[in-house]
């Protein structure tokens, strides 16, 4: 599970303008539009074609709930291309994106500085270059701790440094045990 990527996930849905398919055949039917065919979604949930059809003519109405979680986190996946490219293209040209954290928070800087790592809870708006840079690395495929330094490099702009009028050389942020992480354009 991606933290990084999860959260930035969730902030993108908050911006559907309509709710996904709930029914299970609504929703398996979407993803068989969606990929052209029940084969391509019976390999993709990992089922026979037989299960997905059947869940397409409404045989089956309840899936086991670790089918339901598939199949449900595939919809949202696919859900809404055209808004969720809209609301990352204004957040990283001028919303910017607010990052929500509870985590130890930290920085190296020169002797004498209290940089001691603490846990801290902070709700920090960050500048569109850095939504930008968290979505162009999300596509590219960056792993949650590529993620959680281009956060951190965010967070010390913004949040220590303050865009240059307090703590002029901080080297870097330490950005560990995060205990709660939350996205929102």
């Amino acid at each position: 599970m991606s933290m990084f990527g999860d959260g930035l996930d969730q902030a993108v849905q908050k911006a559907f303008t309509r709710p996904i398919p709930k029914s299970a055949g609504a929703q398996m039917r979407y993803l068989v539009k969606q990929l052209k065919g029940t084969k391509a979604v019976a390999q993709m949930l990992r089922v026979s074609q037989r299960t997905v059809e059947r869940y397409v003519k409404d045989q089956i109405k309840k899936p086991r709930p670790d089918l339901a979680a598939r199949v449900e986190r595939e919809v949202k996946a696919r859900w809404q291309p055209q808004i969720r490219a809209k609301a990352r293209e204004q957040a990283a040209s001028t919303g910017g994106i607010v990052i929500d954290t509870r985590a130890r928070l930290g920085y190296t800087a020169p002797i004498g500085s209290t940089d001691q790592d603490r846990i801290r809870h902070l709700t920090v708006a960050l500048p569109p270059q850095y939504a930008a840079r968290l979505f162009d690395a999300q596509e590219r495929g960056a792993t949650d701790q590529q993620l959680r330094e281009i956060a951190a490099e965010a967070l010390k702009e913004v949040y220590f440094q303050d865009g240059g009028r307090r703590v002029g050389s901080l080297e870097e942020v330490r950005f560990t045990d995060i205990e709660h992480l939350e996205f929102d354009l």
